[in-house]
């Protein structure tokens, strides 16, 4: 299966780059690492995730808290957004939007 990173959520794992760089040097290379490890697992697992806000699956990231949020099509793995779960969840409806 193809995975297609689009550029919303490359912007949104350079936010969590920025923000876990800022906590740490070197925590921003590791939580880049970890994510990516997510989301190329999704190669295997996709589509066995729940459907949140009627219409993107949810990875929960296995080290931080945060969750990819992707949808399937055909062949293909759209990941839309990696967004952190402390959020508002009407922020990340809104930001899904």
């Amino acid at each position: 299966m193809k995975i297609v990173i689009q550029s919303s959520a490359l912007g949104d794992l350079a936010d969590g780059f920025d923000f876990y760089e800022r906590i740490e040097p070197g925590l921003g290379g590791y939580f880049l690492n970890s994510s990516y490890s997510d989301i190329d697992s999704l190669q295997l697992y996709a589509g066995i995730h729940i459907i949140h806000f009627g219409k993107y699956h949810r990875l929960l990231s296995k080290r931080f808290p945060y969750g990819i949020y992707y949808r399937v099509e055909e062949n293909t793995v759209l990941v839309r957004a990696v967004l952190d779960l402390r959020r508002d969840p009407k922020w990340i409806r809104r930001r899904l939007e």
